[in-house]
């Protein structure tokens, strides 16, 4: 993770000093347009999977708002974000006074991210519109991502949603839209965005310098399902090993040996493992998801059923572990337990 934003992987820029967008073209224009009608919603829930570049737009939206004050006067388009510009500087240092972004904050114990966006954290959106606007105009919070809300905190904001100040935007970044709360849901403007196809993920590995030779390039572009984040994760954190020691372990009929399993457990529960043990959650997850897919597709609503319980197993799981601080290395066991006893079951 980068030492100067916490939560960016290694090789990755962060959206707040990103200024290409690969992809989301027409997400783009809607947004623009929008604006320009002076009819758009004061809150825009955009979807996705992790990675694809949510956080990206979301800035850049602001980056247009904040240089374009006035609806009425803005250009039907998004430009590039000018990094010199008196704009691009605040919003790339987090200095500007008319945008919060608000994301899981760091322990200053331990040095690393909390688990949760707290209750405290989303106190600072309430200091911050009862600020005088730096320019007098827009206010504009950035949440990335909400699903990171814990109860307390999605329950303030949800009232400041029901109450928004006058020009004020939300951007509520959100990667399963599912886990957030239906009346934060049923407040907020939907708008989905697709992972990026292989063309522009690869795009995107270019313009980040990531050179890797053809074969490899293939093989990363394949597994990565659209996604830079996991891209970057089988690059630089050695995802393929995880990846397809998970696989190794799930394909066994009647389960794994017990040393393979605490030897994968005994990799992810490391000190600095942070990101490592965050992948396998999201592809053992997946995982489940593509099984629960193609038995429905083939037409066993009994094993679909099944294992669309345990996808909402796992991720209480996972999440519950996560809230509580729970020893990594047996929420990995129980895991991959669950997938081996319920996919046979």
């Amino acid at each position: 993770m980068s030492a100067e934003h916490p939560g960016v992987l290694d090789g990755a820029v962060a959206p707040s000093e990103q200024t290409r967008l690969f992809g989301h073209g027409e997400a783009a224009a809607f947004l623009a347009q929008s604006y320009r009608s002076g009819k758009g919603h004061h809150a825009i829930l955009i979807e996705g999977p992790e990675g694809i570049g949510k956080a990206t737009l979301a800035f850049r939206f602001a980056h247009h708002i904040l240089s374009h004050p006035d609806p009425r006067t803005a250009p039907e388009t998004m430009a590039d974000p000018d990094p010199s510009s008196p704009f691009g500087r605040q919003i790339a240092s987090g200095a500007s006074h008319n945008l919060l972004h608000l994301s899981r904050p760091v322990d200053e114990k331990t040095g690393k991210m909390r688990a949760a966006i707290t209750v405290d954290e989303v106190r600072r959106a309430g200091k911050f519109f009862s600020q005088t606007s730096g320019t007098g105009g827009w206010r504009i919070v950035i949440i990335d991502p909400a699903d990171d809300l814990n109860r307390n905190a999605a329950n303030a904001i949800l009232k400041i949603l029901e109450e928004p100040p006058r020009n004020a935007l939300f951007l509520v970044l959100t990667h399963a839209p599912g886990k957030l709360l239906p009346t934060i849901r049923s407040r907020c403007l939907p708008l989905s965005l697709s992972v990026l196809p292989e063309r522009e993920l690869a795009q995107v590995l270019d313009n980040l310098g990531v050179t890797l030779p053809a074969d490899q390039r293939e093989r990363v572009l394949a597994a990565a399902g659209g996604s830079v984040a996991t891209a970057l994760k089988l690059i630089n954190y050695g995802g393929f090993d995880i990846l397809e020691a998970f696989r190794a372990i799930v394909a066994q009929a009647g389960g794994a040996p017990r040393k393979d399993v605490h030897k994968l457990a005994d990799v992810l529960a490391a000190r600095d493992g942070d990101t490592l043990y965050d992948f396998f959650c999201s592809q053992a997850i997946d995982h489940v998801v593509e099984k629960a897919r193609a038995v429905g597709i083939a037409g066993d609503v009994v094993a679909a059923e099944r294992m669309a319980r345990l996808v909402s197993s796992l991720s209480e799981k996972i999440t519950v572990a996560a809230a509580y601080n729970l020893d990594r290395k047996q929420t990995v066991i129980e895991v991959l337990d669950e997938i081996a006893l319920q996919a046979g079951g």
